[in-house]
């Protein structure tokens, strides 16, 4: 389970860097069946929390599910201002973004 974990792991990073490289909107990381004895009963995000099946979750700015083919992701918001920067709240857990010359003030964001 080590090293599927750490697989899952690996891959998962690399498909969040092209997320980021790219701007796309949603991405999908499979499955995989390695042992038919002990198949996956979650899925593991990036951080390597666990999920079960049918849970959702949001956390830095993507809505995640988890079903028994895998994880799907998708930003929150795709295209934000060049005026405008994020804030966490890791207490609230939420986020927003903001003007960064007036930050009491929220951007318009095009999804």
């Amino acid at each position: 389970l080590g090293s599927t974990l750490f697989n899952t792991l690996r891959v998962l990073v690399c498909l969040l860097g092209l997320v980021a490289l790219s701007h796309c909107d949603c991405f999908f990381v499979e499955l995989v069946l390695k042992d038919l004895k002990n198949p996956p009963t979650a899925c593991v995000d990036k951080d390597g929390g666990m999920h079960a099946f049918g849970s959702e979750w949001v956390k830095d700015c993507l809505e995640c599910s988890c079903t028994q083919n895998g994880m799907s992701c998708c930003s929150i918001a795709t295209e934000v201002p060049e005026d405008c920067e994020l804030v966490v709240n890791t207490n609230a857990c939420s986020s927003k973004f903001v003007l960064k010359a007036d930050k009491t003030k929220e951007c318009p964001i095009v999804s």
